[in-house]
């Protein structure tokens, strides 16, 4: 890592409240596959695998801000609420408030043509962040960073000004109108105890995957993968 990059992540460490142990964590975090691709003789990771975990984080840890905020909601409503809440859109505005994309390493081609502000790539990015400071200070440390980054969010939900988007029936009218076709949601994964099972959904239409969701139920599952192949499919329209 050159003494310039390292010169970055110090003040983006500024701008996100939290100090690296392991620097190289929040590197990868802000490395897109398309510089890693880009870029082989540097042998860097891409932050892809850092999505998947912070994902699986943010989910956990929003959900438990959820019981303590509502202890009068029932499971339907707060899987409604933190529908509301866990989705592409909300990362990627969280990610322009932190000023995230100026951090990112894209290929030259990914940054020509506005990587740094596309949603998908923006959110991805803050997925990203957040599984590296887990990985790096441990569930506290990832706890306190979101709760305040998600103070004003979940304010909103108390004032109940919260709107829900229904993911899969904004999907289902899309690909409707445009493709004259409805996705299929297939059921990819089911691993856990009968407690605390987590469920993988892929949606898929015109023989393509175009999106992948995870989640503690088939349904919430399903919101997150049509929520990200809706975000795909309007990026694409742009």
């Amino acid at each position: 890592m050159t003494k310039d990059r390292k010169k970055e992540l110090k003040r983006l460490q500024k701008k996100i409240s939290y100090s690296f142990k392991k620097l190289s964590l929040l590197n990868q975090a802000f490395t897109h596959k398309s510089y890693a691709n880009e870029n082989q003789e540097l042998e860097c990771k891409d932050n892809e695998r850092f999505e998947f975990l912070g994902d699986a984080v943010i989910d956990l840890i929003i959900g438990h801000l959820l019981m303590d905020d509502f202890p009068q909601h029932h499971e339907g409503d707060l899987t409604k609420l933190r529908s509301a809440i866990v989705n592409e859109k909300r990362f990627a505005d969280l990610a322009r408030k932190l000023n995230l994309g100026e951090f990112l390493l894209l290929s030259k081609g990914e940054d020509a043509t506005g990587g740094r502000d596309k949603n998908s790539i923006l959110a991805d990015t803050y997925e990203a962040l957040i599984a590296a400071i887990y990985l790096d200070g441990g569930f506290k440390r990832v706890f306190k960073a979101l709760k305040k980054h998600f103070a004003d969010i979940l304010s909103a939900a108390n004032q109940g000004s919260l709107y829900f988007r229904d993911f899969k029936s904004e999907l289902q009218e899309y690909t409707q109108r445009v493709f004259k076709t409805t996705p299929k949601y297939v059921l990819v994964r089911k691993s856990g105890p009968d407690h605390n099972k987590t469920f993988e959904v892929n949606i898929t239409f015109k023989n393509k995957v175009w999106g992948k969701g995870i989640g503690k139920s088939k349904k919430d599952a399903s919101q997150k993968a049509a929520q990200k192949a809706l975000g795909k499919l309007l990026e694409t329209d742009n």
